[in-house]
């Protein structure tokens, strides 16, 4: 697929702005996901900014990966909790997707955050809770080095738990330093006293499960609304009349050509 055209890049009169693409997991279609393959694979389709995951490794390293086991994506088996950074950076993480990925090592976070900084790109990073694991240790490893790194306008910190919001709030109280995303399956019908509570900049939602009242009263309260993880376009189309900001998707250039006009 070619890439995106300049129009879908952010505009630079309003640089607060997420673009309305967004690469899920990076370039996941095109390289192994979560990982600086896939960041640098967007970077190359020209998409501006890239959702990833932050988890910890049972030494307390912040790593971009997914799943609570590293059996889906890499030649490991067992939870990514229990290995250290060591045994982490032992495994290939590119090799179960394609031959030309083999050797793609685990990247973390600050590698990370460095080569999203290098190429000038923006990030969504999703602070990932696998069961068990503390929400505030993760929100106090990760979320001051993103914010140490990206200005505030190239940085949403999401998260499906609660905790872990309201415990990187606590670390900046300023919303327009720190701006973050509550995610959901299905919004919840406490989602405003919820997005209010954590100062919040944007709301999240599978759009398959998004209805045009909420969408619509999400986005007359103020905030962004960001859907997750849209791969068809034409299907997706009504949800931009909705007021839907911004779609993740594991490939944006299917959407070149069919966006909105009011990008």
């Amino acid at each position: 697929m070619p890439a995106l055209s300049p129009a879908l890049a952010p505009s630079p009169l309003r640089p607060e702005e997420p673009p309305r693409l967004i690469a899920h997991r990076g370039l996941s279609a095109s390289a192994p996901e979560n990982t600086l393959a896939a960041v640098r694979a967007a970077h190359q389709a020209g998409i501006a900014w890239v959702e990833l995951d932050v988890q910890l490794l049972a030494d307390g390293t912040p790593v971009i990966w997914h799943d609570a086991s590293v059996n889906r994506c890499s030649n490991g088996r067992g939870r990514l909790a229990k290995l250290s950074l060591a045994e982490a950076r032992r495994l290939d993480v590119g090799a179960w997707f394609d031959a030309s990925f083999a050797g793609e090592r685990m990247a973390t976070l600050d590698e990370m955050l460095a080569l999203i900084d290098t190429l000038g790109m923006g990030l969504n990073l999703e602070l990932k809770l696998a069961r068990g694991r503390d929400p505030a240790a993760l929100a106090e490893t990760a979320v001051p080095r993103a914010m140490a790194t990206l200005p505030a306008t190239r940085l949403i910190v999401s998260s499906f738990s609660g905790p872990a919001l309201k415990a990187a709030r606590g670390l900046e109280p300023d919303s327009t330093r720190l701006r973050l995303g509550r995610l959901y399956d299905k919004i919840s019908k406490r989602w405003e006293a919820d997005a209010s509570r954590l100062e919040a900049f944007s709301v999240h939602s599978d759009w398959t499960r998004l209805t045009e009242s909420r969408a619509r009263a999400i986005k007359a309260a103020g905030y962004r609304l960001i859907c997750y993880t849209a791969n068809a376009p034409e299907a997706f189309a009504p949800l931009w009349q909705w007021g839907v900001d911004a779609a993740i998707s594991d490939d944006p250039r299917r959407f070149s050509g069919r966006l909105p006009d009011a990008v």
